[in-house]
């Protein structure tokens, strides 16, 4: 197995760059950026958290600390008489070393 392949169960292979799906920037995430050093993004729903933790460094080039994963779950949604659901969907909260920070704005 290469370094860039990464077990997320014992029949499914993804690449490290599958495992991110998107940073998540909102309030709540930049107070989180702000007091406790902690990046939000939403991660594929197989991905563990050493898988995050993972990809994180290598993209970033950065040191994490810790790694919280939830799972959010779709609510339901009614369009005229139809009811539908909306897709769960996970989320990793990251923790970086001190002194380390992500620029996602960063001009190319």
């Amino acid at each position: 197995m290469s370094e860039e392949k990464s077990v997320i169960s014992k029949k499914v292979k993804v690449g490290l760059h599958e495992i991110i799906v998107r940073p998540l920037i909102n309030e709540k995430s930049q107070q989180l950026r702000d007091l406790r050093n902690q990046y939000v993004f939403e991660v594929a729903q197989t991905a563990s958290k050493d898988d995050v933790k993972a990809a994180v460094q290598k993209f970033f080039n950065v040191k994490v600390t810790d790694v919280r994963t939830l799972i959010n779950h779709g609510k339901k949604r009614r369009v005229g008489q139809t009811i539908g659901r909306r897709s769960n969907w996970k989320k990793a909260i990251v923790t970086l070393a001190q002194g380390q920070t992500i620029d996602f704005f960063a001009q190319a």
